[in-house]
Parts: structure tokens; sequence; C-alpha cells
């Protein structure tokens, strides 16, 4: 989901030397990913209010404002810098909209925005299956992708969280564990915690998958 470090690098070394058009390049090639994480994040009742492309759009607009601090003091890459803002954003459009108009939002469902990205939930689907839950047909499957979308859903904030940033956001558990603020170890039992609990929510807990 996220650009190759690589070329991030050489524009923040850019950015560093005064390039200012580093700075626009490094916005420009982070804004698909940054897109891909606010839709994945953004309630659908709240989505339905905000425009995904406005909180993208004020994302990338903080951390331009913010690049000089970024690289006198780069505590993490680049890329994870860059979602916390996001991260922080989406908890604030968050709070906006369920606070001035919670009445209205807390009575849609909330329905997890995962279900935008096939191919992920398509590949967790088939890490989670057993034997019972293999698919027979394209339109059992299409049926599993969308009981695995309510499991998760059904998994706390912090489970739920692990598992998007694993497997929908392609993140290491050593970015997992930075951008949380954990050990490698600590992160990774956590992972571990969260996918069981998925597994048990699907009713296919097998303990030998973990």
């Amino acid at each position: 989901m996220w650009p190759e470090s690589d070329k991030t690098l050489e524009l923040l070394n850019g950015v560093k030397s005064g390039d200012g058009e580093a700075v626009n390049a490094l916005m420009d090639r982070h804004r698909v990913a940054i897109r891909r994480m606010v839709q994945m994040r953004l309630d659908n009742a709240v989505a339905r209010r905000v425009d995904a492309s406005d909180v993208v759009q004020d994302v990338l607009f903080e951390a331009s404002r913010r690049m000089e601090d970024y690289i006198s003091n780069p505590s993490m890459p680049f890329h994870l810098w860059l979602r916390q803002l996001a991260k922080d954003r989406i908890i604030d459009m968050h709070r906006r909209h369920r606070g001035a108009q919670r009445r209205s939002v807390d009575r849609e469902q909330h329905v997890s925005n995962l279900g935008n990205d096939e191919r992920s939930t398509a590949d967790l689907v088939s890490f989670l299956k057993d034997a019972e839950l293999t698919p027979a047909a394209a339109s059992v499957r299409k049926e599993m992708e969308q009981r695995f979308l309510e499991a998760v859903n059904q998994l706390d904030e912090a489970d739920r969280e692990m598992i998007m940033m694993r497997h929908f956001e392609h993140l290491g558990n050593g970015e997992v564990a930075e951008a949380l603020g954990l050990s490698a170890p600590a992160a990774g039992m956590r992972y571990l915690r969260a996918i069981r609990k998925l597994r048990q929510a699907l009713g296919t807990d097998d303990e030998s998958l973990a």
C-alpha cells in the first residue's frame, strides 16, 4: 500500500537541501495511500457527510506545513509519520460529526469500509479459511467475504486496527510496533491475539492456523 522507501528517502534529502518541488512530489507520491487509509477508517455514517478527498487534502496540507519539523527530527519513517497525521485527522472527523450530529449519525449502522479493498479482503479470507469455509464457487466466496467483514466489525477497536495495519496497509511487524509504540514481540503477540479473535468470530478457531 505504501510507496517504496528508496524514492521517498531521495525526496526527503531533496527537501532537506531546499528543493521546494520535492515537498510536492512527496505529497503526490503518498496521496493514493493516504486516501485508501482514510476510506478504510471513516465510519460509513460519517463518510456520507465527509468527502474523503477533503480529508486527504487536509492531511497533506498539514504534512507540508509541518515538514520542516519532521526533517529536523525524523522520529519515525515518513510514511508512519504521515499515517499518524491521517489517523489524528480521522479521529477529529469522527468526534466532530458524532458530537454535532450524534443522534442522526449514531442511528446509522456502522459497517467497515474494508470491503472497498476487495483484493486484501480476499487474501485475508484465504489466510483464515479452513476446509469447512473453503469457497466452492464465486458466489459462495463473496458470501464468505461478507461474513469476514461482519466478523471484523465484531472485534474491538485495537484488534480491528491491528488487522487493518497488517493485512490492508501491509505494514510489517516492526512498522506496526513503531507506529503503536510497542516492542516488536508485543506487537507480534497483539497481532496473534487479534487473528485468534477473528477466527473465533468466523467460527474457525483452529489453533494450528495461528
